[in-house]
């Protein structure tokens, strides 16, 4: 039985993003289901996949994993060949670290600049924090790449779950137009034109649903 995955509307669900890059990267098939978010039936459709209430889950057999660092952990102990994690312990740590961070943390990037695959708004969100979330995700960046990044483009050399954590603000930077120094310009390219990054933003662009709120 084929893996299956459950998202929410590829425009806006960041989390969805995440663990959908994730497995992708693995090569393995799997199911998708897309339930749009913010609708009135919305949360009924998700209870019907998930314990808590909120996407993405993923469905194993009997298993289900609902939450997306969660689930990425699961897959990289599931599908070890596909090397989600960096296999350095050192790279390993910071890599976790920065990922740990990501989860947590950046709330008034993410408060200020919902993610908006679709959109073009130059100039919105810049409200108090949000530059110093921008700085301190591009100093991320910076060092994770001069440390870890010789072998590859990602932050770790190859694509690792540190760069599906921060995929969404990727897009955020893209869709407001975020000043950038050369250095973070070039990563946010890379993960851009990174072929399972551009199937997410397809999808993205092909769904009909609108959430007003997040169109600022």
């Amino acid at each position: 039985m084929p893996l299956t995955l459950v998202v929410g509307n590829k425009n806006y669900s960041s989390w969805s993003m995440r663990p959908w890059l994730a497995l992708k990267k693995t090569g393995i098939a799997f199911e998708e289901i897309v339930i749009p978010l913010d609708r009135p039936e919305t949360r009924a459709e998700i209870f019907k996949h998930s314990p808590s209430g909120f996407v993405p889950t993923l469905k194993d057999d009997e298993l289900t994993v609902w939450e997306s660092l969660a689930i990425c952990e699961y897959l990289a102990e599931r599908f070890p060949d596909a090397r989600l994690w960096p296999q350095d312990p050192s790279a390993r740590a910071i890599a976790r670290s920065v990922s740990a961070e990501m989860h947590a943390g950046f709330s008034a990037l993410r408060t200020n600049m919902p993610m908006n695959v679709r959109g073009n708004l130059p100039g919105k969100g810049r409200a108090p924090g949000v530059q110093e979330d921008v700085n301190r995700i591009s100093a991320i960046w910076r060092d994770c790449r001069a440390r870890f990044g010789t072998s590859g483009p990602y932050l770790f050399g190859g694509f690792s779950i540190a760069d599906a954590m921060f995929a969404p603000v990727v897009s955020r930077f893209v869709t407001y137009q975020v000043e950038l120094d050369a250095d973070t310009k070039a990563y946010v390219n890379t993960m851009w034109a990174d072929p399972a990054m551009a199937a997410w933003i397809e999808g993205a662009r092909r769904e009909p649903w609108v959430i007003e709120k997040s169109e600022l």
